[in-house]
């Protein structure tokens, strides 16, 4: 064979090798992509369930701290007053006209009271409070209840009350969140004085409590796995790509800072 058709015949021969090189590189990589892509979408699917599966642990957790709420008000508001109003009605004398006008006057008082009590109970057992009043009201509601638990003095800067954006999801998580540090501060703080900071900026609720309790030793209590739930607040709020710090020593109060994307 003449020199230059075998210098033709290994070019071919090289371009040819190298084609099928690049064919099968390029097979192999829209192989590694098909599987990534299956695999991102496993890790999404399994991500998606864990995040439901929260989720739902989230709601079942609230509802269940909104019954111990409606039956602690039962007890002590709605009770009290109906109690209030059986007296005195029981008081009234019919044989004292002046004074009978009075006495129905402080019944049917009492008895609305009662009815604003039934209804902003009716709204917490059907999980309207977040839904129609939104997160700030809902936040104000949790304190609220703190203040019924104990002598604590309060200082609390709220400004969700008046923003008009919502995140359902989030919202639910993030009252779950309060209810667990509210829950914690009432069970094991003995603070005396709680201070809470709720606002939004940069696309972000940042929700701020300091408390001049006893304190406590973080990575004990992790490592125990105790009652306070530190764990799962963590995860809660890593689920909705939120960052939360918590600084407290034993007898230096704690302080407790969460950051959420929103809405």
């Amino acid at each position: 064979m003449p020199e230059g058709q075998e210098n033709l015949f290994s070019a071919i021969i090289i371009i040819s090798l190298i084609f099928l090189m690049i064919c099968i590189g390029l097979i192999t990589l829209v192989i590694l992509l098909q599987q990534r892509r299956k695999k991102y979408a496993t890790e999404k699917k399994i991500m998606r369930h864990q995040f439901d599966s929260e989720l739902l642990k989230t709601q079942i957790e609230v509802q269940e701290q909104t019954m111990q709420t409606i039956a602690s008000d039962l007890h002590d508001n709605i009770g009290q007053l109906l109690s209030l109003t059986a007296l005195t009605l029981n008081s009234i004398n019919l044989k004292e006209p002046q004074r009978l006008e009075k006495k129905v006057s402080e019944s049917l008082s009492l008895v609305n009271s009662s009815i604003k009590e039934l209804r902003g109970l009716a709204k917490l057992m059907h999980g309207e409070l977040i839904v129609q009043t939104g997160l700030g009201n809902a936040i104000k509601q949790e304190l609220d209840r703190l203040k019924k638990f104990g002598n604590y003095k309060l200082k609390v800067k709220n400004e969700l009350i008046n923003i008009d954006i919502s995140s359902p999801n989030k919202d639910l998580i993030i009252l779950r969140l309060l209810q667990e540090i509210i829950n914690n501060i009432i069970k094991h703080s003995k603070a005396t004085h709680i201070e809470f900071n709720v606002y939004t900026a940069d696309e972000k609720v940042f929700l701020s409590i300091q408390d001049n309790g006893i304190g406590f030793d973080i990575d004990n209590v992790q490592m125990k796995k105790s009652g306070m739930g530190l764990n799962s607040m963590f995860k809660r709020v890593a689920l909705i790509n939120g960052e939360i710090s918590i600084n407290s020593t034993p007898l230096t109060g704690t302080s407790i800072s969460i950051e959420i994307p929103y809405p």
